[in-house]
């Protein structure tokens, strides 16, 4: 088969033009600077707490006897939660108030009373002897009798005086012993009793008791939690937050929560407390919010996400971030790169402090 000369020629010419055409087809598109708000947030993910929300620990170790509340229920201050098992401490109990009865002063009198009795004696003995003493020291003044006697009797009453000290001694000790005994076995009962009350978990609050993980029968020791209470119409936001941006957090700045129970609702909150210490593991830190309007359910530990707003403007010069390039530069309508001043940033654009008007275009880059 024969091609002609003009035959190639077109082909070739229509193969040089095809790219050109379908250029000519695919136009780029263009947009305009425009005024708008701006806002400047930082990014936070958290859970929702309910409002004095705390873990219930038991003071004691045992089995479970008893349940009195379920998952759910509304309690009060004081309220007994559980039982558990408290035959040791009974017997215990029993035991502290049989050694307190069995060390008490009234328990002693005997004791006492003989002691006392002793004391009595001895005193009599002393006087006696003092009177005998006296009666010898006058005849040894008259020359009668001998020095020996005298010398005796008075041996026997310094006998007897240290006797009758050492007596009241032994009366006072016993009496300091006594109520010392008595004293601390009343502790001891006071202690045991108290401990009595160790065995009935109660709450600490009026609340709502969000979650009970133990069933009767189960062994419950003082490390792991119980339950869970707090209070059901208060709640407020734990956010985590990295340490990059905690510098910007203050108290009182607006917070737009999302939660996925809640998906396309956004609800406003504000900081209420920023704790100053970093967790170490996480490199953020924690910071409270609190809700400006409850939701109409909220439950702990519902997950979110928070943009803290640091601040805003109303009226900027904004475009796409995306229609930012690398050191900030910009790509107009007739392939001009200009450099610009790029200011606060959301998530979709950027504004412009200084470079572009709002007559410029501009195309998207490549």
């Amino acid at each position: 088969m024969k091609y002609s000369r003009h035959s190639n020629l077109y082909t070739l010419a229509f193969i040089a033009l095809f790219p050109l055409l379908f250029s000519c087809g695919k136009k780029q598109a263009t947009l305009h600077p425009t005024l708008e708000s701006i806002t400047y947030s930082v990014y936070a993910s958290g859970s929702v707490k309910s409002d004095n929300q705390y873990q219930v620990y038991s003071k004691a170790n045992g089995v479970i006897t008893d349940i009195y509340v379920k998952d759910g229920d509304m309690i009060k201050k004081g309220q007994a939660i559980l039982r558990l098992s408290d035959v040791t401490q009974k017997l215990n109990y029993e035991n502290a108030k049989l050694n307190a009865n069995y060390l008490s002063i009234q328990a002693n009198q005997e004791k006492i009373q003989q002691a006392q009795t002793d004391v009595e004696v001895a005193l009599l003995k002393m006087e006696n002897d003092a009177s005998l003493l006296e009666r010898q020291k006058k005849l040894w003044a008259q020359e009668i009798g001998s020095k020996n006697e005298l010398d005796l009797r008075e041996l026997a009453y310094k006998n007897s005086m240290s006797l009758y000290h050492a007596s009241k001694l032994k009366l006072n000790d016993l009496k300091k012993q006594l109520d010392f005994q008595t004293k601390q076995t009343e502790r001891n009962v006071a202690i045991s009793s108290s401990s009595m009350n160790d065995f009935t978990l109660k709450s600490e609050m009026n609340g709502r008791l969000y979650s009970l993980n133990k069933e009767k029968g189960e062994m419950v020791n003082t490390q792991s939690p119980i339950a869970i209470i707090g209070d059901d119409t208060q709640f407020y936001v734990e956010l985590q937050v990295d340490e990059y941006d905690i510098s910007k957090i203050k108290i009182g700045q607006q917070v737009l929560l999302s939660m996925d129970s809640y998906k396309g609702d956004v609800f406003e909150a504000s900081i209420r407390k920023v704790f100053p210490i970093m967790n170490e593991k996480s490199k953020s830190f924690k910071v409270e919010a609190v809700f400006t309007k409850l939701p109409n359910h909220l439950y702990p530990n519902l997950s979110a996400e928070a943009n803290i707003v640091i601040t805003k403007k109303e009226k900027a010069l904004t475009i796409p971030r995306n229609y930012i390039m690398e050191g900030d530069y910009v790509l107009l309508s007739n392939n001009e790169k200009r450099k610009v001043v790029v200011g606060l940033k959301d998530y979709e654009k950027a504004e412009i402090i200084s470079g572009l008007t709002e007559k410029d275009e501009l195309i998207k880059p490549q």
